[in-house]
């Protein structure tokens, strides 16, 4: 730096308050003016502060991103909903063989469904329904789908969208109508040419009139052995008055080798609980309410077959799960800060002694010690406050620009003929969600680290006797 450049000693109009802002104006003017005389050593520099905030606005994005399509799978069965349903005990298969029976009878049954209803206000809603697996057949075409023969509001308490026609309504229910509605999977399978409405199909010996086809869903996930997967894209609903009426309670099930039946009345009862979910009271209401389902049926069922599975338990620990992930990828993000606070110290300490005469000759001129201290001060600072913005940006590139990436790799791969790598390509999905927060934590933390890094090299040429300095040769 030219001595020229060296701005004048403070007058005592400007110096008497302390470091005013016309002082702060010239101490980050020279600062600047400093980093762009050296851009390839500044830019260095800062290169780890660069990442550091980049990682820790990528990072907090993706693991939000991610941790919310999980919260969201939980949501979409209600975290309100108490799901209750029948288990085959293990000894039924021991019990049945000695019997020389191959029927197995188990679970819930209709005096279950009254029992619950002891509750009243406390439960909104309830959806009992009985599943098994059934071949649908529609001309030459057969498909292996899931028949759950329900209620109406089993599509508001599933939060099942329809893509055409409609769902089934109390009519269907109350005088026992052949109607049905398909999954997404099971109309494509049985009508990939035609419109599946008004059509007639078979299944277990009787004819259904398809009302309605429910829209594409994504799968949930099961739990152990509380709650199992759903793939709602191969469902047929029928009313359940209508299967009780002509299927019954025994439904035979035939595999590879094997044949067996099951005498269940009520595979699974989902009820609302009237609650709030975002409240402390409303959580408890419906853990409450969970516990007490449990000691009913403690009480009424001589063998432990029906299970109780409350969506909001596992809510409450995937949002724990996000608490802890969160604090590991903002440690781990951190570290990069850290290193980058360290690299920021090392060339500050290599500045003061480059300018040691520059130091000497503000000395004489009049500059105190708290001004040399805030010139390197405020110029590590302003090194910090720039690899800051700089990540931000490039962190929210990253945030925009990964997601869609899979996508227009496939396109290329589709392009180049490679129809297995673009299929693949299209399974990949990294959800991304802005945290607003994070943004202002990665650079409030980055100027954080020009001020704790660049103390010690201040202070340290600060300290230098004016006279040494002078003798200085570089």
């Amino acid at each position: 730096m030219d001595i020229f450049d060296i701005p004048p000693a403070p007058s005592p109009v400007s110096g008497s308050g302390g470091l005013g802002v016309v002082k702060l104006g010239r101490a980050v003017g020279l600062a600047v003016r400093s980093l762009w005389l050296h851009k390839l050593r500044s830019l260095l520099s800062v290169l780890g502060i660069v990442i550091g905030t980049s990682s820790v606005i990528a990072l907090m994005a993706f693991g939000e991103g991610s941790m919310k399509d999980a919260l969201d799978d939980i949501k979409r069965q209600g975290a309100t909903n108490i799901v209750v349903r029948s288990v085959k005990p293990p000894d039924d298969s021991a019990a049945a063989a000695q019997s020389r029976s191959w029927v197995a009878a188990f679970g819930l049954d209709s005096r279950d469904i009254a029992r619950f209803q002891a509750f009243g206000k406390a439960i909104a809603m309830m959806v009992p329904m009985r599943v098994f697996p059934s071949e649908v057949r529609y001309l030459e075409r057969v498909h292996n789908a899931r028949m759950v023969a329900t209620v109406p509001e089993y599509a508001d308490v599933n939060k099942l969208p329809i893509a055409r026609g409609r769902f089934l309504v109390s009519d269907d229910e109350v005088n026992r109508i052949n109607n049905c509605v398909l999954g997404s999977a099971t109309a494509d399978k049985l009508f990939p040419f035609e419109d599946p409405i008004g059509r007639t199909v078979f299944c277990r010996g009787d004819k259904y009139l398809v009302v309605g086809v429910a829209a594409d869903r994504m799968p949930t996930g099961g739990t152990g052995g509380s709650l199992a997967a759903e793939d709602y894209n191969n469902d047929l609903y029928i009313p359940l008055s209508t299967c009780n009426q002509y299927i019954g309670s025994k439904v035979s099930i035939r595999s590879a080798g094997s044949r067996s039946a099951e005498q269940v009345e009520i595979s699974q009862v989902t009820m609302t609980v009237e609650a709030e979910v975002d409240t402390a009271a409303g959580r408890a209401t419906v853990k409450a309410i969970g516990d007490q389902i449990k000691r009913l049926l403690e009480r009424h069922h001589e063998k432990k077959d029906w299970a109780v599975t409350i969506p909001l338990d596992r809510l409450e620990d995937a949002e724990r799960q996000q608490e802890r992930f969160t604090s590991l990828l903002v440690l781990i993000a951190s570290i990069s800060l850290l290193v980058g606070g360290i690299g920021i110290m090392n060339i500050m300490l290599a500045t003061v002694t480059e300018r040691t005469r520059e130091i000497g000759i503000r000395r004489a001129l009049g500059a105190k010690q708290k001004d040399i201290t805030a010139q390197f001060l405020v110029e590590a600072t302003v090194q910090t406050t720039v690899g800051g913005l700089i990540g931000v940006v490039v962190g929210l590139v990253l945030v925009f620009v990964v997601p869609i990436a899979p996508a227009g790799l496939a396109w290329m791969a589709d392009r180049a003929l490679l129809a297995e790598s673009a299929t693949w390509l299209r399974t990949i999905k990294l959800p991304a969600t802005v945290n607003v927060p994070s943004i202002f934590l990665a650079v409030g933390v980055s100027v954080g680290v020009g001020v704790l890094f660049g103390w010690y090299p201040a202070r340290r040429a600060a300290k230098l006797d004016p006279i040494e300095a002078l003798r200085h040769t570089a």
